[in-house]
């Protein structure tokens, strides 16, 4: 049993499936020579590789087959995310539109809104960005500023997003708006989202640059933007009901757990090709053991979602977790580099390694800062 397979242990009847992805993505790298990221489901944009992820049957898993996909469970997208993240394939072109945005479409969209996306989704080629954060709104999303006024047949929104990922390159955003005057004793009420061309008049996106050089983010400007009521996701008022569903979907997946992987397991791998001291296989073990007990849980939440049950204080919960083992996995990972006795495979693995560490503030704040979920974990069990 390799490493991975380690981590992904008693699938029972998804074993097929999962050795189907792994056929394929051997395959695809070989074909076309991509490489492994850290990260990959951000930063690994490829527009040509989600085209054949597609035509092989590994996205829209859970849209159903009348609007292109294939009617499949969570679960099923659940061993395909792992797959996907544990190869460090580049997914970030169609990863927003079909882990957020489809679930959205099916649970709050109209019947016009899905025949119109969904197909899209499903065939990897419709892309989507998600509009929440904002320069005084990032965890406290109940502090959102972009307004959006009713106007004949529609709506004008103005206002600003930020750390908008892939927006320079998405056709449309999921945006949340406040749609009524603030009540400060109700600061979630008032809220709804829209589906906005990201090419419509008004709308300004620019880059923001990380500090290794790359544009991954931005900062998205809505001057004025028409919208119209075709446009509106689910009702009107109804926004953070709607949002902090999404924020499930986002906060519980793999990626919460395996932005990393790709470095754990080449080092875990290399370590494998000769003797190590009692202590280093004791680090490993319990990089193996952590990164096993938060699958479960990540899993658990998967599980949840399948069955139509909320699981907003679980998907928070394996987010921090999952979070801080990815930025304590990367440090760890720099230790165990030092027992590498293979100077090319070392070299190899701290290239990899420093990028990691670039990524690793990002990890527990995307998504809602982690002291922020903590927050909303002792709500959810009824200790706040």
């Amino acid at each position: 049993m390799s490493e991975f397979d380690a981590l992904c242990a008693n699938d029972g009847d998804l074993a097929e499936l999962r050795s189907t992805v792994r056929q394929f993505l051997v395959a695809d790298r070989d074909t076309f020579g991509w490489q492994p990221e850290i990260d990959s489901w951000l930063t690994s944009w490829d527009a040509a590789f989600s085209e054949r992820l597609a035509d092989a049957g590994f996205v829209g898993l859970t849209i159903p087959t009348e609007y292109g996909g294939h009617g499949l469970g969570f679960l099923h997208r659940y061993v395909v995310t792992e797959e996907l993240l544990g190869a460090g394939a580049p997914v970030a072109a169609h990863w927003f539109a079909d882990r957020q945005v489809a679930p959205s479409l099916l649970t709050y969209g109209t019947e016009e809104q899905r025949r119109r996306l969904l197909p899209g989704i499903a065939a990897g080629t419709l892309y989507s960005a998600i509009g929440m954060s904002e320069h005084g709104a990032g965890s406290d999303l109940a502090a959102t500023a972009t307004k959006a006024t009713r106007v004949d047949g529609g709506w004008a929104i103005s206002g600003t997003k930020v750390w908008t990922s892939g927006g320079h390159r998405a056709h449309f955003a999921i945006v949340l708006a406040r749609t009524s005057a603030l009540d400060p004793d109700h600061r979630h009420a008032g809220f709804s989202q829209f589906i906005v061309a990201l090419d419509s008049p008004g709308v300004t996106i620019s880059p923001i640059v990380t500090l290794d050089g790359h544009h991954h983010f931005n900062e998205v400007t809505f001057d004025e933007v028409r919208v119209a009521d075709a446009d509106v996701l689910g009702e009107i008022g109804d926004g953070w009901h709607q949002v902090t569903a999404e924020l499930g979907f986002e906060r519980s997946g793999p990626e919460r757990i395996l932005s990393t992987a790709t470095l754990v397991i080449d080092v875990i791998r290399s370590l494998g090709k000769q003797t190590v001291d009692d202590r280093t296989a004791a680090e490993v073990g319990d990089l193996l053991g952590r990164a096993m007990a938060l699958r479960q849980l990540s899993v658990s939440v998967a599980r949840a979602l399948s069955a139509g049950k909320d699981a907003a204080t679980r998907a928070a919960l394996v987010k921090d977790l999952g979070t801080r083992f990815e930025q304590q996995s990367v440090e760890l990972c720099a230790e165990l580099i030092d027992y590498v006795s293979d100077d090319a495979a070392a070299e190899r693995l701290r290239t990899v390694l420093a990028t990691a560490r670039q990524h690793s503030p990002m990890f527990t704040l995307r998504g809602g800062t982690n002291e922020v979920l903590r927050g909303v974990i002792a709500r959810g069990l009824g200790v706040r």
